[in-house]
């Protein structure tokens, strides 16, 4: 029994609303059921000793471990984080027989740190803009009030008094979370343009850059809730796409606490066994969170082709748009003949359907990233796209003008094609099984002489997973596999492992030795591939490690550019 990470919880997560502290515990189920009442009667005393009668708490069962939360002032959330570890520690101690920590000396450190972190004109400032309806984003430098254009941002420390604001003046934009397993980011950046062919400045917060209307402003991996403020707080943002991704949900929560529209693309195998989402239905309570924040005027828009959600939905009382790459989905046949709205693919249709009234918007075959309508599942991320982007009230002439307007360049390191003197070159970042596979049934549809597949695996997945990984790629009828080392994601593997695996799986399906290559990293493997390849053949290069050295590489050789 052990804690794994105790933090601060600064917006809706998966068990509360409110910001607060979080301990994670590694423990067993027995030591889980000797924690709760212990934790919960620490928690408690110290609380009312501290005046924060209002707070809740909270806790969440999980495989391998227990998580515990409580609620607390905004203001206050290091202390609360010292209340949770030093209830823990109570907990070690009762359980262990062993000297309890001095009450007395914790309460009065905790007292104290808090005394030093509190920010009454904070707290003021938070209530005036509740009692009005203004949206408030905070963090521990900045305090902000109203969205894009009508936004201000203040100095923590340096806060005005609330009567000296005219507080009628902050509004809000549209908001849309974009959250799932795979295809979040492709989606965001559809629907990104999908609002500027609509004539709107959009901000984009993505796993890749922060992006207002057609310029980028950051790169990096901001699709946590720090990405969600900044895009909020830009004035010249006038409707914000959130992508949302599985850790900042659960080390923060999310970056704001309302949305117009959010949208969950799909649950799939990512990240499992990491603490929390060791398991589909701890990975599906984590992306439900974007659903608690949409408003009761709002729209959630789900993938009926994925069952683990077809079934939540049971448990949502709001609006649903369902999007569906079957047009004969029982979920989307039975939602619109009561009414409801759907996207589908109808052949190579893109349509829209209400009351079973039908709507084309464009071919899939009109929208390059979906190369021809090969890439099935980016024919999903447009329908997804197209649903955020009704449900925020743009038309379809603009939905059909942005999804046609998508160019690969705009969708870097997504089902990329480069067509080289002598062959081309297909460029994924797909990671998990999900993704791979959609990859895999890309390649198998693209005309192709021979297929030459460079590719690696990170060392956190299970044997079994690597080797399933090998056999599907094989499947799809390989005449040589390149293996990239990625020591960068080795993650505790020895060197040449993940390797080894792959190659027994490629020589059980039937693979020749002398089909299988060995490189440490992905720019050898990719020359190697491209040494390799001849007129007329396919190299399917996944992308990882080096994503950015490998674009530039097949951009300078790309007949595109010469």
């Amino acid at each position: 029994m052990e804690s794994v990470d105790a933090r601060r919880l600064t917006g809706p997560n998966v068990l509360m609303d409110p910001p607060g502290s979080i301990i994670d515990i590694s423990c067993s189920k027995q030591e889980s059921d000797a924690i709760l009442p212990c934790w919960t009667a620490a928690v408690r005393r110290m609380l009312g000793d501290l005046g924060w009668t209002t707070s809740s708490l909270c806790y969440r069962p999980l495989n391998g471990g227990l998580s515990l939360a409580f609620s607390a002032p905004i203001d206050v959330l290091y202390a609360a984080t010292a209340v949770n570890e030093w209830a823990f520690d109570v907990c070690l101690a009762e359980l262990a027989g062993a000297p309890l920590p001095d009450y007395e000396q914790t309460l009065a450190d905790i007292r104290s740190a808090a005394d030093e972190e509190s920010n009454a004109a904070l707290l003021a400032l938070q209530a005036a803009a509740t009692q009005r309806g203004v949206t408030l984003l905070w963090d521990d430098d900045r305090v902000s009030l109203g969205m894009g254009g009508t936004s201000r941002t203040f100095e923590a420390r340096e806060l005005p008094a609330p009567e000296s604001l005219d507080l009628g003046v902050f509004t809000d934009v549209p908001v849309a979370f974009v959250t799932g397993t795979n295809g979040k980011t492709t989606t965001a950046r559809l629907a990104r343009h999908i609002a500027m062919a609509a004539g709107h400045t959009p901000g984009l917060s993505s796993t890749d850059w922060i992006a207002v209307g057609d310029e980028i402003i950051d790169r990096g991996d901001w699709s946590g809730p720090g990405g969600a403020r900044a895009v909020l707080r830009h004035n010249k943002v006038d409707i914000a796409i959130l992508e949302t991704a599985r850790g900042g949900l659960l080390r923060r929560g999310l970056g704001v606490d309302h949305a117009d529209v959010a949208v969950i693309t799909n649950i799939a195998e990512d990240h499992l066994g990491d603490f929390g989402s060791r398991n589909l239905d701890e990975l599906l309570d984590i992306k439900w969170v974007v659903s608690r924040a949409v408003r009761t005027s709002g729209t959630l828009v789900l993938n009926a082709d994925d069952k683990l959600l077809v079934e939540k939905a049971q448990q949502y009382d709001g609006r649903i748009t369902w999007f569906s790459l079957d047009e004969k989905n029982e979920t989307v046949e039975k939602h619109t003949a009561a009414g409801g709205i759907a996207f589908v693919a109808q052949g190579h249709d893109l349509a829209r359907i209400e009351h079973r009234a039908k709507q084309s918007i464009c071919r899939d075959d009109e929208i390059p990233i979906t190369l021809g309508g090969a890439a099935r599942h980016n024919v999903g991320n447009a329908l997804a796209a197209a649903a955020l982007c009704d449900a925020l009230g743009l038309s379809l002439d603009c939905i059909a003008t942005g999804l046609r307007g998508v160019s690969q360049d705009a969708n870097p390191g997504r089902c990329n094609v480069y067509t080289l003197p002598h062959c081309r070159v297909l460029v994924d970042f797909a990671h998990n099984p999900h993704a791979l596979q959609a990859l895999f049934d890309v390649a198998e549809a693209l005309p192709a002489k021979r297929r030459i597949l460079a590719f690696g695996q990170a060392g956190d997945r299970t044997d079994e997973q690597i080797r399933e990984l090998a056999a599907s790629a094989w499947a799809i009828g390989l005449d040589h596999v390149i293996v990239s080392e990625l020591e960068k994601y080795a993650r505790g593997r020895e060197p040449g492992e993940v390797y080894r695996l792959i190659k027994e799986s490629l020589l059980h399906e039937g693979a020749q030795p002398g089909q299988i290559e060995h490189y440490m990293l992905e720019t050898e493997s990719l020359d190697a591939a491209l040494a390799r390849a001849t007129d007329d053949d396919l190299v399917i290069m996944l992308a990882l490690a080096e994503a950015d050295a490998i674009r530039k590489t097949l951009a300078a050789q790309s007949v595109a550019n010469r």
